[in-house]
């Protein structure tokens, strides 16, 4: 033992003696290869705010893993539960990020893309249908509660016409915005990609602002519902710019507009439809109108007249 010590002294020594022997001889240094500086842009001059933008190679290697995950056949059962796999903390999370979407920040690559998922958009679909049908039932009864003549009728059927406008809204425009997204990809290839489940994920998260906004049109005052439209659209509006713009910036100029500003007068279509549809103030019910029995009350004492 002690004679390896002492080999591994002597060869120290010689490389010590040789060091010093030829000063300019040039020196390696093993460091760590995933060492990396910081600030180091990346190809084409791609700063951190890009990195927010487009996303970095962290996100990059969490898509990955998520890809991973999802690799069960698509008619098995597991490959649609990878979709729901998400906990409270998640959905709240991404609840809160389409509250309250940050300028520059893509939603998608801050809360999305790690993990995508179907829980969040289905279930804030189904509470929005819900909350506009009964909400528009009860700004219809506030309204016209002690009118003569008014009869309240339950309109059930709004139920399902909230629910066919809500999910054609959060399933196919989702779907034609990622076709066309993946169409121009194509043609331009610096163009940022999504998958449609990330796209479907943005729609149905944007919507969640409109559930208070529904309860709210319950008050029966124009004016406050008008303001908590545009305060909705406004909001909600922003997660779909911030998130699509940087997809289609770098393609043509007048393609880009267009691309956002259908998406965004699509949005406000939605909102100013469901206002318009299920909250102004209908037409009176009106009361049968009874016949007038005068007719027959008179053709019956002229005959009694002749009778007698």
């Amino acid at each position: 033992m002690a004679a390896a010590d002492d080999l591994q002294f002597q060869e120290f020594d010689d490389a010590t003696n040789l060091l010093a022997a030829t000063p300019d001889a040039m020196t390696i240094s093993i460091a760590d290869p995933q060492d990396k500086p910081k600030n180091q842009r990346g190809p084409g001059g791609a700063g951190p705010e890009d990195d927010d933008l487009l996303g970095n190679e962290d996100s990059d290697k969490a898509e990955l893993l998520a890809g991973q995950k999802k690799s069960a056949p698509f008619w098995t059962f597991e490959y649609y539960q990878t979709f729901f796999d998400v906990d409270t903390h998640q959905v709240l999370d991404r609840i809160k990020g389409s509250l309250l979407p940050l300028p520059g920040k893509n939603f998608v690559r801050l809360y999305i893309r790690s993990n995508p998922d179907l829980y969040g958009p289905f279930w804030i679909c189904a509470t929005l249908v819900f909350a506009i049908a009964i909400s528009g039932n009860l700004a219809n009864f506030l309204t016209h509660h002690g009118q003569p003549g008014y009869r309240y009728v339950p309109e059930f059927h709004k139920v399902s016409i909230a629910a066919t406008a809500i999910y054609i809204y959060a399933w196919l425009i989702p779907l034609g915005l990622w076709g066309f997204l993946m169409w121009r990809n194509n043609k331009v290839m610096n163009i940022v990609s999504y998958s449609f489940l990330e796209i479907v994920c943005v729609y149905g998260y944007s919507l969640f602002i409109y559930i208070p906004t529904a309860v709210l049109w319950i008050i029966p005052n124009e004016i406050v519902r008008w303001i908590t439209v545009v305060l909705a659209m406004c909001l909600s509006g922003s997660v779909l710019l911030v998130t699509f713009w940087p997809a289609v910036r770098d393609d043509n100029r007048r393609i880009a507009i267009a691309t956002v500003t259908v998406v965004l007068a699509l949005h406000a279509l939605l909102a100013v439809g469901c206002k318009v549809y299920f909250f102004d103030p209908p037409e009176k019910a009106k009361l049968p109108e009874l016949p007038s029995l005068a007719p027959a009350v008179n053709e019956t004492l002229s005959m009694r007249e002749k009778s007698s």
